[in-house]
């Protein structure tokens, strides 16, 4: 009962936590709603920072009851023994083995979704619609929904299949071997997803010759960076939020434009953008993160090959594992339950890092473009996208991975 004990305070604390933050975001945004920001006032109409307090109210007021649903389903499939009768279900349907540790995990997979339709509907076909941002059609949504779950069935069915196959067979290390079976697939997708995953979803065009394109390449030869090409992307069927992105490694590097980032800003932004993005790819922000989750995933799995050999983890959780036999997929699905709310303490630590990293890419194109344009661009995406001018400290400092906007564009001025 321990283990019980110590993850009802975790759980306590964490959800807690998370409902105090939104709630302290919410007043913050509220009772500075009726007054712009004195450093945005020429640039930002009062209707406009209205709508970004709506719209951050809203998502929040969205994001408390989600997180409600998601307690109250761990809970059940936890300590109120939902994943016992699943697991006790699948043996009966399915006997002992591998393929019912893998329809075990799926159907938590398959559960947990079924769940989050509605919040997903709700927020993409009435919240983000009554803001004026939402482009999808409902064809779309179960088009995207049923690729997706395609696609993920593909992909991580063999994977799990491999990295239960360790837990049985690889002895007491198997959980090295599982890890360095992940950060290879890892690794992997980084050139399988923008090559042949992301057209799926999207259509991906060569960027058209012009002022725009001659201006990205002058760019990447100040930066001395080589792509693969220069390409649009059909954001606009699903949001009018702008983006701009590079993806893959190596040779297979792509700088994405979402076409309603070209539509809303001028060259010298969408320029001023990718510098920024450029930043993070030169002052090596990538190489850093996946070597930091490599690095946490390694310790991940090092505590599962311990904890899962411990009878306690599973009772403990409301489960009660094979005593003579093989657990892989259910240490799996329980260390996929309840590590989160452990891991979530870690959030700040993560937020403070890749703010860090944001300054040092607008630095890096303020040298390399134009501080002004990139001002200028963070301006127009803050009123685009209905950011807040305005959060709250204190949920800043726990979940923001970029600064708040009135200390970004401060730091930006120096650079003038």
């Amino acid at each position: 009962m321990t283990f019980t004990i110590v993850f009802l305070i975790a759980f306590i604390a964490s959800f807690g936590l998370r409902h105090w933050l939104s709630q302290r975001q919410i007043r913050f945004v509220a009772r500075h709603r009726d007054s712009v920001p004195a450093e945005f006032a020429e640039k930002v109409t009062l209707a406009e920072h209205q709508k970004a307090a709506d719209y951050t109210i809203a998502k929040l007021r969205l994001g408390i009851l989600e997180n409600g649903v998601s307690a109250i389903i761990l809970i059940g499939f936890t300590l109120l023994g939902g994943l016992e009768i699943l697991n006790i279900a699948l043996l009966q349907l399915l006997g002992d083995g591998i393929p019912q540790q893998i329809a075990l995990l799926a159907s938590i997979v398959i559960i947990s979704g079924i769940i989050d339709i509605p919040f997903s509907w709700y927020k993409q076909f009435h919240l983000e619609e009554r803001f004026g941002f939402n482009r999808m059609t409902k064809k779309l949504f179960f088009s995207d929904m049923f690729k997706g779950i395609g696609i993920g069935g593909a992909i991580g069915i063999p994977l799990l299949w491999i990295i239960l196959s360790l837990m049985a067979k690889a002895g007491d290390l198997w959980w090295l071997w599982a890890w360095g079976v992940l950060t290879a697939f890892s690794l992997l997708m980084q050139w399988i997803f923008p090559t042949l995953i992301a057209p799926l979803f999207n259509k991906f065009v060569a960027l058209d010759d012009g002022p725009l394109k001659t201006q990205i390449e002058a760019l990447l030869k100040r930066c001395d960076f080589a792509s693969q090409g220069l390409f649009v992307m059909d954001g606009s069927k699903r949001s009018a939020h702008g983006n701009a992105f590079f993806a893959g490694m190596g040779k297979a590097k792509r700088i994405v434009f979402f076409d309603t980032l070209i539509e809303k800003l001028n060259p010298g932004e969408v320029e001023a953008v990718l510098a920024h993005e450029l930043g993070h790819f030169k002052c090596k922000h990538i190489r850093k993160r996946l070597f930091v989750s490599f690095l946490l995933s390694f310790a991940m799995f090092a505590l599962l090959g311990w904890i899962s050999t411990k009878v306690w983890f599973y009772t403990d959780l409301g489960v009660m594992p094979n005593l003579n036999g093989y657990n892989g997929g259910l240490a799996l699905a329980l260390f996929m339950l309840v590590s989160p709310v452990f891991s979530f303490f870690l959030t700040p630590l993560g937020s403070l890092a890749s703010r860090k990293h944001e300054y040092e890419a607008d630095g890096f194109a303020a040298e390399k473009s134009s501080a002004k344009d990139l001002i200028s661009a963070l301006v127009k995406l803050y009123q685009d996208n209905a950011s807040t001018l305005t959060p709250d400290p204190i949920y800043t400092a726990f979940y923001s991975s970029h600064p708040p906007a009135p200390l970004r564009i401060a730091n930006l001025q120096r650079f003038k």
